[in-house]
């Protein structure tokens, strides 16, 4: 587990969230809604509690918020706890060891069979630009790729709408599973020959003769990030995560309209180098907003795939998780 206050070692797989798990156990859920711990500086009185992200820049947010104590600001004490994939702090969402997450739509979508109590409450962020299809240095053309590597979820669903959008059949290519660091070096070994994934990695592939070829917006996708929770926390904090909303939406305009500022909230926090943050709000709308009609649509064909490739068995309730109307209905309380 790593929170923003203490320095970040980074672990991957299923290690990290044991680690995670075992040690936010030892800190006891029943300190979720207790005043700030002593010596905590500018933490607010208000409840506290931790929420999950990843360690990329598409969560610069988050990290803005830490440093320029809005959290503090909208009255609630929050410690981020940082996951190598945003599927696992998910998990640890669901295990009840954090009490809020950051993550895709599309990642949490595959997941809502296993999890069926997640809570998604509003979009945060929207790109088409950030995730980008690379190409390994023997591959010349799309149709001569054999291997993809992809992490599961949003980089599957991307690689298989590549794929497609080339006339490629997905079962005609191997799809291997593999961690989002690991993949770059992959590629330059001929191991695999292409992937589709967010930033650093499309950088650091191309830093080692591979190619980008694409954006996922250029063959139509694009994803979003949720801020989730889950349906026994929301019951009773309702109030607790209106405060965090708050926060989020003045992080996300600060993003924006500061990108330094952004981006060096994100290296103290998450060693990002600053570049990659200033990329990123390049190839990201970052902003707080409730869910549209046009979001449900893309949702339900995000569901559709999971349940096509045979990845789920039954198909997500998709429509129960996304809490369309909860943000106008419940940030006004915390104003």
């Amino acid at each position: 587990m790593q929170t923003a206050s203490r320095p970040i070692q980074r672990i991957t797989g299923s290690a990290l969230l044991t680690a995670a798990l075992l040690a936010v156990t030892a800190c006891g859920a029943g300190t979720t809604d207790t005043g700030s711990a002593p010596g905590s500086g500018d933490k607010a009185a208000g409840p506290r509690i931790r929420i999950a992200v990843g360690v990329d820049a598409s969560y610069a947010p988050f990290f803005v918020a830490d440093a320029e104590g809005l959290w503090a600001k909208h009255g609630v004490n929050v410690d981020l706890v940082q996951f190598a994939k945003g599927g696992e702090g998910v998990d640890a969402l669901s295990a009840g060891q954090v009490q809020m997450a950051g993550n895709s739509d599309a990642t949490t979508i595959g997941l809502l069979g296993q999890n069926p109590e997640l809570r998604s409450l509003l979009v945060y962020e929207n790109s088409g630009r950030y995730l980008k299809v690379v190409l390994g240095p023997h591959v010349k053309s799309p149709d001569k790729i054999r291997k993809m590597a992809v992490v599961p979820g949003l980089s599957e669903l991307a690689a298989t709408r590549f794929l497609e959008s080339k006339g490629i059949k997905p079962g005609s290519v191997d799809l291997v599973t593999s961690d989002p660091a690991e993949i770059p070096a992959l590629t330059k070994k001929g191991d695999v020959d292409a992937y589709v994934l967010w930033e650093p990695w499309p950088a650091k592939g191309k830093e080692l003769g591979e190619r980008i070829l694409e954006t996922t917006g250029d063959y139509g996708l694009s994803y979003q990030h949720w801020l989730l929770s889950t349906s026994p926390w929301l019951k009773d904090h309702k109030g607790t995560a209106a405060k965090v909303a708050a926060a989020l939406a003045d992080a996300a305009k600060k993003t924006e309209s500061d990108p330094d500022a952004a981006a060096k909230a994100t290296k103290d926090a998450a060693k990002i180098p600053t570049a990659q943050t200033l990329n990123a709000v390049k190839e990201i709308d970052f902003a707080v907003r409730d869910f549209t009609t046009k979001d449900l649509k893309g949702y339900d064909d995000t569901a559709s795939f999971y349940l096509d490739t045979g990845k789920l068995k039954a198909r997500p309730d998709v429509r129960g998780a996304v809490q369309r109307g909860w943000l106008p209905d419940n940030t006004k309380e915390s104003r």
